[in-house]
């Protein structure tokens, strides 16, 4: 698998990464450990964890897996801190819970350091300057290799890199953020990707497969092990089933066609070449869907393809986003 540079660091990472999101509630130890080696076998390094995902049990299995089937060694380990189960916070970036949340993944996962580490989520309530220096504490720490943010708009991520900018080369840049991406949700080109391209952040964009809605499963029913029948995850999947969705996967599916190729390589293919994006995050439910969407790696989209996919998706960015004098 291709590797890429994620931002304008010296970290290579692979093209596509790994998600987790499911592992150890939905994923057992099995299909993750066949999922890691497929993933691993054909070329794949990055794979992407959080905290809170499984309430600590996918990185948990990923470190028991880590031990005897993958080694170390070949893999660039993504983890996340900062999203806790309160409803009155959902968001804590204070220093001391950071630190400490680090500290307990770093346990789960079996190893000394992480090569990146998120915050999960911007913090209202917390100072970003708190916020940034446990990133500079755990990088200057050796127990994360490189720092990014996660679901931060884009005054919050120029603020952040403001900060960071303040001081060369004694506090820790911005190397990575991640938020959705997808042919169903292209929020981040109105403010997020522009300051990411200009601050030399890489995009690591999660849900590429608009949930799940863009692999065209759902165009005439739910499959009943899919997603959108799960209790638990329905709600997640809902909002990209209205009319706009499906005029959107329709086009997907069109261009499917005419490439004889599945709509999820043309879905995935689109947003892991936009510009700005390091490595679209696939989450599987088992090894042979990984291995579906790992296929797309020998697929470059022709550029009338793109257009066509750009034009039938594209989001409504008006003023201030565009020249007021074209308006």
């Amino acid at each position: 698998m291709e590797q890429r540079h994620l931002g304008r660091t010296g970290l290579r990472v692979s093209r596509i990464g790994l998600g987790t999101l499911t592992w150890g509630r939905d994923v057992d130890e099995h299909d993750a450990a066949d999922m890691l080696k497929a993933f691993w076998e054909a070329g794949g390094t990055l794979v992407d964890t959080a905290d809170v995902y499984g309430d600590g049990e996918a990185e948990y299995l990923l470190g028991q897996l880590m031990e005897g089937l993958v080694p170390r060694r070949d893999l660039v380990i993504s983890t996340k801190a900062g999203s806790v189960p309160d409803p009155d916070r959902r968001f804590n970036g204070s220093r001391g819970h950071l630190l400490a949340a680090l500290d307990a993944s770093l346990a789960r996962l079996g190893t000394d350091h992480v090569d990146v580490w998120h915050v999960h989520a911007y913090d209202p309530d917390t100072p970003l300057e708190e916020t940034l220096q446990a990133l500079d504490l755990a990088v200057s720490s050796g127990r994360a290799r490189y720092a990014g943010v996660s679901n931060f708009c884009g005054w919050q991520i120029a603020k952040a890199a403001t900060w960071q900018l303040a001081a060369p080369g004694s506090r820790t840049r911005l190397a990575s953020t991640q938020l959705e991406y997808s042919l169903l949700q292209r929020g981040v080109e109105r403010e997020v990707l522009p300051a990411a391209l200009d601050l030399g952040i890489g995009l690591l964009p999660s849900s590429p497969l608009g949930r799940g809605v863009l692999t065209a499963k759902y165009r005439h029913s739910t499959p009943p092990d899919s997603r959108g029948a799960s209790e638990h995850l329905a709600p997640f999947v809902a909002p990209y089933l209205d009319d706009t969705a499906t005029r959107i996967v329709d086009a997907v599916q069109t261009a499917a066609d005419g490439l004889a190729v599945t709509p999820l390589q043309v879905a995935l293919a689109w947003v892991r070449d936009r510009p700005g994006v390091a490595a679209p995050i696939v989450g599987a439910r088992n090894a042979k869907q990984l291995t579906a969407a790992l296929s797309v790696e020998a697929l470059s989209l022709p550029d009338e393809i793109c257009r066509a996919l750009d034009d039938v998706s594209a989001p409504v960015h008006r003023y201030p986003d565009h020249d007021w004098s074209t308006l």
